[in-house]
């Protein structure tokens, strides 16, 4: 056998060995082989009482609203009534739910970068979607509670384990106000980052757009709710989680 046919073979059994290792179609590509899932990021906005989920009065909307204008992708940014807190999961798990086959894997639930926050009812509603996710180990980044008052059969003062950080922000006068303060269940697991006290009996009503009986019935309650410093503070608390790279510049 001259020298150029063992060439030959050799090239031709080469090339059987490469086809024969590669996946045929529609054959999956082995796990260990796919392309890493990128964290997904997640905020979810309460709101509180029986306001709509998208009225732009509200600070919880408005603050909403920023950070889609900050992050135009790369953040999922969504707002909800309180007593749709099974629609927020849902819509988390959706989320989560890279592969789209209708259950989360391991990688998929460690991958979960959420937020939650809230007002008045809303805050509650944070720390019990929180603890719903806990139920089934995916974690939870930072709960901001703003004057959370704890709805019916729902405990609001004890973070559940699965989250990382809390901030709570309250004030303490009038027929409606918040915990004093919040507590972790695990605090190995859970740093609080503060319990932050506002008082407005000095302090001017600057609340004009919000119904009458808010005004009214609620006044601080309210105004803890409509007062932009403590929605700036949610604000930078929320950002410092989220990654600074997908964050639209200020010349954009």
């Amino acid at each position: 056998m001259t020298h150029r046919s063992i060439t030959a073979i050799s090239i031709f059994s080469v090339l059987i060995a490469i086809f024969a290792s590669a996946p045929a179609s529609g054959q999956s590509v082995p796990a260990s082989a796919a392309v890493p899932t990128m964290p997904v990021f997640i905020v979810i906005g309460f709101v509180g009482g029986f306001v709509k989920h998208d009225n732009p009065v509200h600070s919880e909307v408005q603050l909403a609203a920023l950070l889609r204008k900050a992050y135009p992708s790369g953040v999922n940014v969504e707002t909800f009534e309180s007593y749709h807190g099974g629609k927020a999961r849902k819509k988390i798990m959706d989320l989560l739910d890279t592969d789209h086959n209708g259950a989360l894997t391991l990688e998929e639930k460690q991958n979960a970068r959420i937020i939650l926050y809230g007002h008045s009812w809303g805050g509650s509603e944070a720390v019990a979607t929180a603890r719903e996710l806990g139920k089934t180990n995916i974690p939870v980044l930072l709960i901001i509670q703003v004057d959370s008052i704890s709805k019916i059969h729902h405990e609001d003062v004890v973070v559940p384990a699965n989250v990382a950080r809390a901030a709570n922000f309250y004030q303490p006068n009038g027929i409606f106000h918040g915990a004093s303060r919040i507590r972790a269940a695990d605090p190995t697991r859970t740093q609080i980052i503060g319990n932050f006290k506002f008082d407005y009996k000095t302090s001017p009503y600057n609340c004009s757009k919000y119904p009458w009986y808010d005004r009214m019935l609620a006044k601080q309650h309210t105004q803890i709710e409509c007062d932009p410093s403590v929605w700036k503070r949610a604000e930078s608390l929320i950002k410092a989680e989220l990654p600074a790279g997908r964050e639209k510049g200020p010349q954009e």
